[in-house]
């Protein structure tokens, strides 16, 4: 199936920022890592864009990480790798694809991004 970059955008970080507690700085363990995330940051720069792009988007019906197949059951050992690639698909893939005509909007979407790409790098290579 085939949808547009904006709503893969507003509902991939619809999902990652729906499955995190919300909190100022917060430390979250993948396993054997740890990464410290800015999620009043990041829950601030969602809600900024989510209007404008959901506003944009044709298909409001998928959802890549609904509860029946999430990513909850990732067994302890594998956490760090998969967070990583994650952190990697939403800085190479969606992020990438996710502009509008708004400055503003723009900003924002290179907040999150910027944020993601940073816990990344924390988490080190699989």
């Amino acid at each position: 199936m085939r949808g547009s970059p904006l709503f893969l955008c507003l509902f991939s970080t619809s999902c990652w920022v729906n499955l995190m507690p919300t909190a100022g700085d917060k430390i979250f363990h993948f396993g054997a890592c740890r990464v410290s995330m800015s999620m009043t940051e990041i829950r601030a720069g969602f809600t900024a864009i989510k209007a404008n792009i959901q506003s944009r988007d044709p298909i409001r019906t998928l959802s890549i990480l609904s509860h029946p197949h999430s990513l909850h059951k990732v067994k302890s050992s594998d956490r760090c790798c998969m967070a990583h690639q994650l952190f990697t698909f939403y800085v190479d893939k969606v992020f990438k694809h996710c502009r509008t005509e708004d400055w503003f909007v723009n900003r924002k979407i290179s907040s999150i991004a910027n944020s993601f790409l940073s816990a990344r790098r924390r988490l080190g290579q699989c």
